[in-house]
């Protein structure tokens, strides 16, 4: 029993949700900044605010993808979660540019991230779902396209609102320019109708299809059946005694220095407990033997991932790490190092702040035509070259933006951040899919966002640090940290063995 090969109208239209999935995280990614400073945050504590996003990506996206595995219904497998998280995200979309203090700004960033990632997480293992292995490829580069041109349209709709609508991009202090606000109304009806579109215009295979599918192409390529991995209640004490252990000391470090330290690593140090304590819970629950639930189910797949996702795992730690730098350190660092000028109410800010909208939109344009020509290039050379290049071009991207004085110039070096953005988007989830459990797809796609979230989580715990204690608080330098740890991705992609 093969999975039948879908049209490309099909595929089309359940990847089409996508679009108004990304035009809400490129909204948020190229305004929220903004909007902290607006309302008051400098950028000793921008990062910290930031954080809300990657950290609520590390426990929605494994527990929805979990729950998502284990869910059929009326609307299926994961349409559930894509129409109820789109509902929320676009209530949230409408509300955030509204927030009258920085703190409620940053608890609706939590909120509208974590409805995001519930409609989010589901279409990466939607497509493993729904294609068999040959169109995969294909799947995952029609995502990386609506990203792509969301992205382009969300980036620069404040600069739209105000060059073609005539909508002021200037406010009092303390208030959100009305370009804003409206980008947002805009956003939030998207979001919605575009993911409306995939729910009502897809259908699912029962998970019964799913299990004959999984078994055919095992057949097929001779492969038997995998046993459920394991992992005993010594191993998880052991190690999380470890971590819980570095957590604690490294945590009285910060506190006793922190007058010398960043108050943000208190993040990275309180993370080393918390996974120190989780593995100590599940060890418990396989001592006991309650390990039949959600939780103890990710704990052992973390530590049994297949080889391709430990393979992959490095590359894509220190390839969205400088994606991070770049969302939260943009605007503060080209406002102030090409438009000399940190004041939030000043003519010259709100031009800068618009000019990283238009910035953001041309990496989206470049990586809309990269997603179109990489397979092409896997096929002229083979995969890790291609991935490598674009990591690269990506990385001498961000690096470039302290050599570049004019503004205007800066939309070269997007062009190969585009390129790397896409690579990133598309050829590790082609890989991911076609190396783990049918079954289990939607957990292991949760677990890869570790390897997402986990250097988002340590930009925002060290950006600020490393900008103020040795770049003399110039924040131009945390996208020069960026793209160097970009361009040490592309040389570990080299290292990864049989990935083509």
């Amino acid at each position: 029993m093969q999975k039948p090969q879908l049209s490309f109208w099909h595929i089309w239209n359940m990847c089409f949700g996508f679009f108004g999935i990304q035009f809400g995280f490129a909204l948020q990614n190229s305004n929220v900044s903004r909007i902290f400073q607006t309302l008051g945050a400098d950028y000793s504590n921008m990062t910290i605010l930031w954080v809300a996003a990657p950290i609520t990506g590390l426990f929605v996206q494994p527990i929805i993808g979990y729950m998502s595995d284990n869910t059929w219904g009326k609307l299926g497998r994961r349409r559930p979660y894509f129409l109820y998280g789109a509902i929320v995200a676009s209530l949230s979309l409408l509300i955030m540019p509204n927030s009258p203090t920085l703190w409620i700004a940053a608890g609706m960033l939590w909120i509208m991230d974590a409805s995001i990632n519930v409609s989010m997480e589901p279409f990466r293992a939607f497509v493993g779902d729904m294609l068999p292995r040959n169109q995969r490829g294909l799947g995952y580069a029609m995502q990386s396209f609506f990203i792509g041109v969301a992205s382009v349209i969300a980036s620069a709709l404040p600069w739209m609102m105000t060059n073609w609508f005539g909508i002021s991009n200037e406010a009092e202090l303390g208030k959100i320019p009305e370009s804003v606000k409206f980008a947002f109304y805009a956003g939030g009806i998207l979001f919605f109708l575009a993911v409306l579109w995939t729910v009502v215009s897809t259908k699912e295979y029962s998970p019964e299809e799913l299990e004959a599918f999984e078994r055919a192409e095992r057949e097929l390529d001779n492969q038997p059946d995998l046993p459920e991995p394991t992992r005993s209640s010594k191993q998880f004490f052991s190690g999380g005694f470890i971590w819980a252990a570095s957590g604690i000391v490294s945590t009285i470090l910060v506190a006793f220095n922190i007058e010398a330290l960043d108050k943000n690593l208190l993040l990275l140090t309180s993370g080393l407990l918390l996974f120190g304590v989780f593995q100590i819970i599940a060890g418990l629950l396989e001592q006991t033997g309650n390990n039949n639930n959600g939780f103890s189910q990710i704990m052992v797949d973390l530590f049994n991932m297949p080889d391709a996702m430990r393979k992959l795992a490095v590359v894509q730690f220190f390839s969205w790490f400088p994606f991070f730098a770049w969302w939260s350190s943009s605007t503060p660092a080209i406002t102030s190092h090409h438009y000399g000028t940190s004041d939030v109410a000043s003519a010259a800010f709100n031009q800068g702040a618009d000019w990283v909208g238009i910035l953001n939109s041309a990496y989206n344009v470049a990586a809309v035509f990269a997603a179109i020509s990489i397979p092409f290039v896997v096929r002229w050379f083979n995969l890790r070259i291609a991935h490598t290049a674009n990591l690269l071009l990506g990385g001498i991207g961000f690096i470039s933006f302290i050599l570049i004085k004019d503004p205007k110039w800066l939309v070269v070096p997007m062009i190969g951040v585009g390129f790397a953005w896409a690579s990133i988007l598309s050829l590790p989830y082609a890989l991911l899919s076609n190396s783990v459990p049918m079954k289990k797809m939607g957990l292991f796609m949760g677990i890869f966002n570790f390897f997402i979230v986990l250097p988002q989580i340590l930009a925002a715990s060290i950006l600020g640090f490393l900008v103020n204690k040795f770049f003399g608080g110039q924040t131009i330098f945390a996208l020069v940290i960026g793209g160097s740890s970009m361009v040490l991705a592309g040389l570990l992609t080299l290292r990864v063995q049989h990935a083509d």
